[in-house]
């Protein structure tokens, strides 16, 4: 069957016709029945609260040239998708968009706008899962999840229940970060942390009974009135008779114990510091030592609490500036020095977060730990690049207990419940009717929700049907592979193993893929407030799916951060038109031959192009293979773009042109027809996993294709290794060496594309002279000759440029094939210009200043510019002294 082939490819027709025949083919949907070996991975499940960022298009792409791959590969293959339901976030958004209303989710209540959130979670929920269909990626989407649909909430009750039951859940009185715009508890890593320009207040108290002051230093002032003690180190001589004694606290005049700490350092400030349990972490721990009361003096709105005198009800910061002012009247404040301090702010909103002594509900994670440290020690568990190995075993081996209780109506319910009558708290899968210690009926449910990666830790397992031993659990968990940032190793990664071994006894998944961080092309990581995010559907709409993807892919080496601008997408819409160009001179050359002839033939009835380019695709799908199995997506894409564009496209196509030539005979033609055709199905076959669209589409323009018909029912290439020949290559080799060389000194004399040269090679080696005699035709079609003259012992003519090679001398004489006068001026010309070039590139890097700033990913880009300059000033002055004679 002859088809049409349009002159160019149209990524959006393909992307609208192939997709929607995919998902109906159901080739996406893993069958927990089939008797394959399964391959399954579950997507990190993006936050229901804002389109995809290109994070994820990296993130997705990355999963679904896996997931295509071992689909390939004949394995039994599930991709879960879903959507996280992302507590805080969700609920940050949705009060945002009340406010514009002029409502509040109190004027609410908690019933209404929690319909409102949900309402918010069906409006977005489809569009984040369509933005993945427009990237290519083959989820079972008939398997999608929500953190909080009906089966995940079962087993996020389950897992509460069970861990109270063992005596790993409790609720106690301890210090957590609070944040006095959400209302609500965060983990240290749900906190954005930057220094900032501050200062240090020098505070004097007086010792009890005494004229004598004690000056303490803080950053925190207003934090004094929640003081119960002042702190100095055994160790300072300084101090050591105030020990034991009393200082008077400044305003309120209350008094102190003064103890001594080994935590106290003796350089910072004076070495004595103000002790306020119930607002610092480290305080919190002094306190604990040494009983001192903990004495919190906010409210939960970042306002002053009665315990702060006459400063009660005002702003943390109103209160800190009003209170300096007294210190200073009452000559109590010492001096004031410029300070950095690290401030800890809200993931979300952004409001600076305070330490907060609260009561919460807690996870013990010491027990848990233990086998997910040892999954790591072992070698079950390992990380791609490694090196994030350490990162993870740091926080597992250094772990504390998870506050996992946020103050928030969107989320998982704690199931908990207060009887009103005499405090007793009940953890139950069913709300009780009467309370189980008195048989009051005036029950509660504990108003808190839970952290939402009290959800996400459980998304492997819970996905699949757990608490229930479902058909999919048993087929697809565990999982094999999970891709994510390095900012949630401990967050999810490390809580999803430990989740994994404490409910199903099995580590989740074997291996972790760290992917870098998206930044422009400046460095910086890309986000919204910045204003140097890309859309990648907006990418999609411009270039293609498959521009995206591969892009993408081949502009993040393995464990480093992508530099990406909008330009960067074009590479990979020229490989999609490079592709399609091929396939269309494949296609139109093939004049009905069947390309699906298998590759047996002989390879001594082959040429040595033929021969060259099987040995080359045996060896790139091998590359390809064991790149992927090592996790380096990077370097299998850029074997797979190097071999296509470079090997197949540039080399191999090119030199079988004149044997197709119309006067050849068919069986000459016929064995180019082979060849390429066979080598452009595996090439199809090999790429599609990155570039799924264009390589379908080009698939089904080749003859007896049937619209049915996938790439995914060819499987995997098989590399042709008889075809493999060394020699063959090196050989080969040789002509690309030659016909480079030429095109090289053609292009920097400014030889015009349509005039011939006379060539001459000079070589001793009598076999390289044979290899290129043998391949005189190609030679001369490719490096556009006239008359090729291969001796040992021919001479330079006068007026030529030359060229040394590894295998000898190249010489093209040039009087009659440019203009040598104009030439000259040429080459002058665009000398001086890169002497300016270069003599700019120097200043810049021998500016003190703009090496001290710039990021060094763009001070070594200037260094490259300026080996570059050298390079070229090198080459323009040679091609000078080639003009000299004249």
């Amino acid at each position: 069957m002859i088809r049409k082939i349009p002159k160019t490819y149209d990524p959006h027709k393909a992307e609208g016709l192939w997709y929607p025949r995919w998902e109906k083919s159901g080739m996406f949907h893993g069958d927990p029945n089939s008797d394959k070996k399964p391959f399954s991975i579950v997507i990190p499940p993006p936050n229901v609260t804002d389109i995809l960022h290109l994070g994820h298009a990296l993130n997705n792409t990355l999963q679904d040239i896996l997931i295509r791959w071992k689909r390939l590969m004949d394995f039994e293959v599930e991709w879960m998708p879903g959507v996280d339901h992302a507590g805080i976030a969700t609920q940050v958004v949705v009060e945002k968009n009340l406010t514009k209303e002029g409502k509040s989710r109190q004027e609410l209540g908690r019933e209404k706008f929690l319909k409102k959130v949900w309402d918010w979670k069906e409006e977005k929920f489809d569009v984040i899962l369509n933005q993945l269909k427009r990237i290519g990626c083959s989820c079972d989407w008939e398997r999608k999840r929500f953190t909080m649909d009906e089966g995940l909430s079962r087993a996020v009750k389950e897992v509460f229940i069970r861990l109270y039951e063992k005596g790993l859940i409790y609720r106690g009185n301890r210090l957590i970060n609070w944040c006095p715009r959400c209302l609500t508890t965060l983990s240290d890593d749900e906190l954005e942390r930057e220094d900032i320009d501050s200062h240090l207040w020098y505070i004097k108290y007086k010792i009890k009974g005494s004229d004598r002051y004690l000056t303490v230093a803080t950053t925190r002032p207003e934090t004094m009135l929640g003081d119960t003690g002042v702190a100095v180190n055994p160790k300072d001589k300084r101090y050591k008779d105030l020990v034991g004694k009393s200082a008077i606290l400044p305003i309120l005049d209350r008094e102190l114990p003064i103890i001594a700490d080994n935590y106290v350092d003796m350089e910072f400030g004076t070495g004595a510091v103000k002790v306020t349990p119930a607002h610092d972490p480290n305080d919190f721990e002094i306190g604990d030592r040494h009983n001192l009361e903990k004495l919190n003096i906010l409210n939960d709105d970042g306002t002053l609490n009665k315990n702060a005198g006459d400063f009660s009800g005002m702003d943390r910061f109103t209160a800190r500036k009003k209170l300096i002012e007294e210190l200073k009247e009452h000559g109590y404040l010492d001096k004031i020095e410029d300070h950095k301090l690290a401030v800890a702010t809200c993931y979300r909103c952004e409001t600076v977060v305070e330490p907060y002594l609260s009561i919460q509900w807690f996870v013990k994670m010491e027990p848990l730990a233990k086998p997910a440290i040892e999954a790591l020690k072992s070698g079950e568990l390992k990380f791609h690049p490694a090196h994030w190995s350490k990162t993870y075993l740091y926080w597992m081996e250094n772990i504390r207990d998870w506050c996992i209780s946020r103050q928030l109506w969107w989320g998982h319910r704690i199931p908990a419940y207060h009887c009103k009558g005499c405090g007793e708290i009940m953890v139950a899968r069913d709300a009780p009717r009467e309370c189980t210690k008195c048989k009051s009926s005036k029950i509660e449910q504990d108003p808190d929700v839970l952290d939402t990666w009290f959800s996400s830790w459980l998304w492997p397992f819970s996905t699949f049907g757990w608490p229930e031993d479902s058909p999919e659990l048993m087929k697809f968990f565990p999982t094999k592979a999970l891709f994510t940032a390095s900012d949630i190793i401990y967050l999810w990664v490390a809580r999803m193993i430990m989740a994994s071994y404490e409910f199903t006894g099995k580590l989740p998944f074997n291996d972790v893929y760290i992917h870098g961080t998206v930044r422009d092309e400046n460095g910086e990581k890309m986000s919204k407030s910045k204003g140097n995010g890309i859309d990648p559907i907006d990418i999609i709409d411009k270039f293609g799916a498959d521009a995206l993807r591969v892009s993408m892919i081949l502009a993040t080496p393995e464990g480093q951060d992508p530099l990406i601008n909008e330009k960067s997408f074009e590479i990979g819409r020229n490989f999609a038109n490079k592709i399609w160009n091929a396939a269309r001179f494949v296609v139109t050359n093939m004049n009905g031959y069947d390309y699906r002839l298998s590759m047996d033939t002989d390879p001594e009835e082959l040429e040595l192009p033929d021969i060259w380019i099987l040995s080359r695709l045996a060896k790139s799908i091998g590359q390809v293979n064991n790149y992927l199995s090592g996790y380096r997506f990077n370097t299998a894409a850029k074997t797979a773009y190097d071999f296509i564009w470079k090997d197949y496209c540039d080399w191999y196509l090119e030199m079988i042109k004149p044997r197709l030539a119309k006067n050849q005979a068919e069986d000459v033609k016929n064995k180019a027809r082979l060849v390429s055709g066979y080598v452009l199905v595996q090439i199809l076959r090999l790429l599609h996993p990155f570039m799924p669209y264009v390589t379908e589409e080009v698939y089904h323009i080749l003859p007896e294709v049937g619209e049915d018909e996938f790439l995914n029912n060819l499987g995997w290439p098989k590399p042709p290794l008889k075809y493999i020949n060394d020699n063959i290559e090196k050989d080969f080799e040789v002509i690309q060496i030659v016909i480079g060389a030429i095109r090289n000194i053609r292009s920097e004399m400014d030889v015009p594309p349509g005039k011939k040269a006379d060539v001459i090679i000079k070589t001793s080696d009598k076999k390289i002279a044979i290899i290129l005699e043998n391949q005189k035709n190609q030679l001369i079609t490719l490096g556009k000759i006239e008359d090729l003259t291969i001796g040992a012992d021919v001479k330079k003519p006068p007026l030529s440029a030359s060229s040394v090679i590894p295998v000898g001398e190249i010489y093209i004489p040039l009087e009659g094939l440019i203009d040598l006068e104009s030439e000259r001026a040429r080459l002058e010309k665009e000398l001086q210009k890169q002497r300016q070039y270069l003599e700019r590139i120097k200043k810049k890097l021998a500016n003190t200043d703009f090496l001290n700033r710039a990021p060094s990913e763009v001070i070594e880009a200037e260094k490259d510019k300026k080996v570059l300059a050298e390079e070229s000033i090198g080459r323009l002055n040679k091609n000078l002294e080639s003009l000299a004679g004249w």
